[in-house]
């Protein structure tokens, strides 16, 4: 039987990038769905054997506004309560701080973070951050610790880069998706965002890409081995390494 990871995205034309290269790479069937686009999300996890929330152009806040976003808020305690490995990215991460409890709001200096940054391992980051890190960014919203959350990277813009909570349930605040192809789309579609403060050049974000990206991809391939071992048997043929 396939193993299937739910992926939810916000975008019509997301791509999981890195995450889902892995995940593919390693047996798994990906099953996207967008609810932006009037996808449905499943009553039960019973199919799926975890969940990862992409990224968006949109607020975790933006609930009052935007169906979908209200739907998945309500969603992500089913997913939460399978007890099976749940991911958020970006937007992902800080809809499940919401769920928590935690606030997600702008920088209090109107900063950004859009661009390759460095994250730093937090105290309790071991085995699933062992050493600084440079990571992409796209956002100017970050989260607060949800409370019982265990933060597991820190930032200098944005504090709070990566948090556990229970079992197995992740938020990333950076892309750890990804490519060079998804670099060079989002500086070219985004290319307003790049004027606000705290953003990279489209030139430098490229350049830091080549710098980067390996030891990023190398870091991705042994947490997505973790994040997967804390829920479930790994598909077949498993993770190298």
């Amino acid at each position: 039987m396939v193993s299937k990871i739910l992926v939810i995205v916000h975008q019509q034309n997301s791509d999981p990038g890195c995450v889902g290269q892995i995940l593919r790479t390693n047996g798994y069937e990906l099953d996207i769905r967008c609810p932006s686009n009037a996808d449905e999300l499943p009553t039960t996890m019973d199919n799926h054997e975890g969940v990862v929330i992409f990224g968006g152009p949109m607020s975790a806040n933006d609930s009052e506004t935007l169906p979908f976003i209200r739907a998945e808020l309500d969603w992500i305690p089913v997913a939460l309560e399978a007890d099976k490995p749940f991911l958020g990215i970006c937007l992902g991460a800080q809809l499940l701080a919401r769920v928590l409890g935690a606030k997600v709001s702008p920088h209090p200096q109107e900063m950004t973070e859009i661009g390759y940054f460095p994250i730093a391992p937090a105290p309790e980051a071991y085995p699933y951050f062992a050493h600084p890190l440079y990571v992409y960014q796209w956002h100017r919203e970050g989260f607060e610790l949800p409370k019982g959350a265990k933060k597991l990277a820190e930032g200098d813009v944005f504090t709070n880069q990566a948090f556990r909570y229970g079992k197995a349930a992740y938020g990333l605040q950076f892309h750890p998706e990804a490519t060079r192809e998804i670099v060079e789309r989002w500086t070219r579609l985004g290319v307003d965002m790049l004027t606000l403060p705290g953003a990279q050049s489209r030139d430098e974000q490229i350049s830091k890409h080549a710098l980067y990206a390996i030891a990023k991809d190398n870091w991705l391939e042994g947490f997505l081995k973790l994040w997967l071992e804390d829920g479930i048997v790994p598909a077949t043929p498993q993770f190298s390494g």
